[in-house]
Parts: structure tokens; sequence; C-alpha cells
């Protein structure tokens, strides 16, 4: 069973820095890691959606994990996504991700998957469990993407002891209630919500805190959800959550999400933490986003978005 004592609170699925020809721009890792500390992030995963994992190159990635793992000095905790389409392939992955010095290994559905029955996904699972070399981070998407573990099954799989953090993006009740007994069953288990535009039934129900793709810029919001659900202020909570989805919509392109990755980059530009925009999805960066997005950094928008931005970096500048 693994010893790791992960902490609740806020995580961030990070997107992932590139330079103008697609390289890691290692520059940049120092600056996305201080704004984490800053935001009060106490872990991320790396190369998850939000980061494009499934589309960098494995020396992408291990460039990745050594410069976060190198910049962050033991202050945040640093998982990787090792998804792969079977379990040996996905095992090789994890001892890559100890090599680099990753400390939990995050793994979701596979993308491609053959005789697909119940009892093989979670042989699946299981297998990759109780032979990894790291703890493992099971990443639960409800079969939005890849192949998903069969609810009838589900409490089994989140049985297993090296299973020490589950991130659930899937949205169902079923499985939240399925997660929730799990961790009342097994303390060193943590449960964390991914769905960032409504976070406020999940710490009700007893999740821990969260993991968010948008944790780098809205963790300070988050955080403030998490904390006003647990002291009983609901109405306190969804103004908050209310506030947070705005600003997701601006930085995103409203609700269609229409220039997603390219209007998170952008901002994170406009904040001085990338120094590009560049991705791998090819989203459009809309005119009315990205003037938004300067008037929530620059502050002209009159909202106050500039220091849920910005977090502890604001207080000091004052």
């Amino acid at each position: 069973m693994s010893k790791l004592n992960l902490p609740g609170g806020v995580w961030s699925a990070t997107p992932t820095p590139l330079t103008a020809d697609y390289r890691v721009d290692v520059d940049s890792v120092p600056r996305l890691v201080r704004h984490h500390l800053d935001m009060d992030v106490v872990g991320v995963m790396l190369a998850g959606t939000c980061g494009e994992g499934a589309w960098l190159t494995e020396r992408q990635k291990e460039t990745l994990t050594r410069a976060t793992v190198e910049a962050a000095e033991g202050k945040l905790h640093v998982a990787v996504q090792v998804t792969d389409n079977s379990a040996a392939r996905t095992l090789d992955n994890i001892e890559k991700a100890a090599a680099w010095g990753a400390e939990i290994a995050v793994v979701a559905g596979p993308h491609a998957f053959i005789n697909v029955t119940p009892q093989r996904m979670l042989n699946h699972f299981t297998e990759i469990a109780r032979k990894s070399v790291l703890p493992v981070g099971y990443y639960e998407l409800g079969g939005k993407r890849g192949y998903a573990v069969p609810e009838s099954h589900l409490a089994e799989l989140v049985a297993e002891p090296n299973i020490v953090m589950i991130k659930d993006s899937s949205t169902s009740d079923v499985r939240r209630d399925i997660f929730v007994a799990a961790r009342k069953e097994r303390p060193g288990l943590i449960v964390l919500d991914g769905d960032e535009f409504n976070v406020i039934p999940y710490i009700q129900a007893g999740y821990d805190g969260v993991m968010l793709g948008g944790s780098i810029f809205n963790a300070n919001l988050a955080g403030r959800i998490v904390k006003a659900v647990r002291a009983g202020n609901l109405a306190e909570a969804e103004k908050l959550q209310a506030r947070m989805n705005d600003l997701m919509y601006r930085v995103y392109g409203g609700p269609k999400i229409e220039c997603w990755m390219e209007g998170l980059k952008e901002l994170l530009v406009q904040m001085g933490i990338f120094s590009t925009r560049t991705n791998l999805f090819g989203f459009p960066l809309t005119d009315t986003c990205r003037a938004q997005i300067t008037a929530a950094v620059n502050g002209s928008d009159g909202l106050g978005y500039q220091a849920d931005l910005l977090g502890k970096a604001a207080v000091l500048a004052k």
C-alpha cells in the first residue's frame, strides 16, 4: 500500500507551455510553478487533456516533467498522465514518469481497446494499480473519451490500495456516490472534482477538493468555493461559482467554449506566465475573447477579475 499522504484543496490539471516551434518552453515552467503556488494550488497534473498530453511526444513529456519537478522543489505535488491502450504500455510509461521525478501516475480509460467487457476493463486498471511503481491516480471521464470501467465494477477498482487519488470529471451522480463510499472506507484516498462549472455538489458530497483544467487562473475562486461550502455558506458558494463561470466564459469564448485552449494560453501570455499561446488544438481566438481577456488582466473590466487571476501576487503588488 502506498504511504503517500496527499492533501485535498485545489489541484491543477495544468496546460503545457510551448515555444513557437512546438518545443516545451522550459523557461516558462518556473513561472507556471510560482503562479500555482501564489494561487495556493497544492499539486499539478502534467500531460492531461488540458496539458495536451495525448498529443505530446515522450521527449516533450520528459522535458516538461523534469522541469516542473526541478522548479517545484518539493512545494507542489507532481502527477503525470500516463494513459495508454494496454496495461503493459501504461506500466512502461509509469516507470519513465518515476524516473523523471513524478510522484503520482494518473490513468484514464484507454483511447482504444479490443474485446471490451466489464471484467476486461476492470482487469486493465487493477493490473496497472497492482504493478505500478508509483501511487496511482484514477482519472474518471465516464466514457466521454476513451473507455470507462462500468459502474457495476467501479467500487472494486477504487478499493485498490495503490489508487490514492480520483479525479472525477464524469458528471455522473452514480459514480460520485461510489467514490464517496470508497473514500469513507479508505481514509488515505482523496477524491477531487474535475467539473469546474459545477463544484458545489461534489464538495457537499464529501469530495476533498478539485482538480481543474482552469486552476492555473481560477484556483483563487475555486478555493473560495470549497471553503464556503465547508463553512455551510451555500449562498456565498453559489455567488462565487457564478463569478468563476463568468470568468471562464470570458477566457474560453462563451458557453460554446469556442476559444478554449487558444483563449487560455492567450490569458497566460498576457499574465506573463507563458511566452506564446502555441498549442496543438487549433481553436480560434476571436476578437471578443481577446478583448475580454485583456480587460480582465489589466482591470479595465471593472469587475475585479484581475485580483482573482493573480492571487497572492495581487496582494504583494499593492
